[in-house]
């Protein structure tokens, strides 16, 4: 998917104003979940996201990653986008569903392995959780 693309699919799916509120939550919610994630998963992610998203995801990498659970997540993206949590859970929904989307089966089923399972209903798979 190309990252034009990648932007009006999350406006879609999250009612935002413009590509640019798009571009800010995408950025908000793909470098709390690069927190949460270990390295090796952060490169393989980021090599199946658009050539801009990939390298931002990378960048906001830790060397280890946090462990913290859904709510907590919201609150992390709220804070990045001066929201509230409530907000937040429609943004990273509108977001991580949009990353379902583009990566391949593999690689989806992989960094879903690195989180608990409340985590899939963000990316719109709850069968999975």
């Amino acid at each position: 998917m190309r990252y034009d693309e990648f932007l009006a699919e999350v406006r879609e799916l999250g009612e935002y104003r413009d590509n640019q509120e798009a571009e800010e939550v995408t950025t908000a919610v793909l470098s709390v979940l690069s927190t949460r994630l270990p390295g090796q998963q952060v490169e393989k992610l980021a090599a199946q996201l658009p050539e801009q998203l990939g390298e931002g995801f990378r960048q906001a990498e830790q060397p280890e990653p946090e462990s913290f659970g859904v709510e907590e997540f919201h609150q992390r993206v709220a804070e990045r986008v001066g929201g509230r949590a409530l907000t937040a859970e429609q943004d990273s929904g509108a977001v991580l569903t949009t990353v379902a989307k583009t990566v391949s089966g593999g690689e989806l089923n992989q960094l879903l392995s690195h989180l608990p399972s409340g985590y899939a209903v963000m990316f719109g798979k709850p069968e999975l959780s």
